[in-house]
C-alpha cells in the first residue's frame, strides 16, 4: 500500500508541476513576440497576435502635454520587416508581471529601448491577452515612453 501511495504521489506531482501555468504561458507569448521583433521575424510576431490588435502609446510632449497615439499594428509589422541590417533594435525587458483571470491575462513589462547600442528611451508595455482555443494571443498593447526617470 505504501508503494502504491508513493507512486501515486510521484505521478500526481509530475502531472501538476510538469505543466506550464497560465501565467507562464502568457509570459511566453510576450517572449515570442519580442523574439520575432528582435529577429525581424514578423511571422513569429503575428503568430501571437490577434488579427485586430489595438496598439497605443502614451507620452509627454516637450511642452509637458500628455498625448495618446493610436497606431495600426501593420505600421509596427512593416517597420520590423523593413528594418535595414545596419539597424539594431533591442528592447530589454526588465521584468514580467503577469495576472490571469480565466481566458484573459495582463502582462506588464518595464523596458529599456536601445538603438544601435545607444539608449533611446524607457517605459512600460501593458499587454492584454485572450486565451484563444488554447493559445494566448495579444489583443491590446499600450506603452509609455520617456527619456528620463529610467531604471539604472
Amino acid at each position: 500500500m505504501q508503494r502504491f501511495l508513493f507512486y501515486l504521489t510521484v505521478l500526481l506531482s509530475t502531472t501538476i508541476f510538469g505543466q506550464e501555468s497560465a501565467e507562464q504561458q502568457a509570459e511566453q507569448t510576450i517572449k515570442t513576440f519580442f523574439e520575432g521583433f528582435h529577429k525581424g521575424d514578423t511571422t513569429l510576431m503575428k503568430s501571437v497576435m490577434m488579427d485586430k490588435v489595438l496598439m497605443q502609446t502614451v507620452f509627454k510632449t516637450k511642452e509637458g502635454k500628455d498625448v495618446l497615439v493610436t497606431d495600426e499594428p501593420g505600421k509596427l509589422i512593416s517597420a520590423v520587416a523593413n528594418r535595414t541590417e545596419d539597424q539594431k533594435w533591442e528592447e530589454k525587458i526588465l521584468e514580467y508581471k503577469v495576472q490571469v483571470d480565466g481566458n484573459m491575462a495582463n502582462v506588464w513589462t518595464p523596458y529599456e529601448f536601445w538603438f544601435n547600442g545607444e539608449f533611446s528611451h524607457c517605459g512600460v508595455n501593458s499587454f492584454q491577452l485572450f486565451h484563444d482555443n488554447g493559445i494566448w494571443k495579444i489583443i491590446y498593447l499600450i506603452d509609455t515612453r520617456r527619456r528620463t526617470g529610467c531604471q539604472d
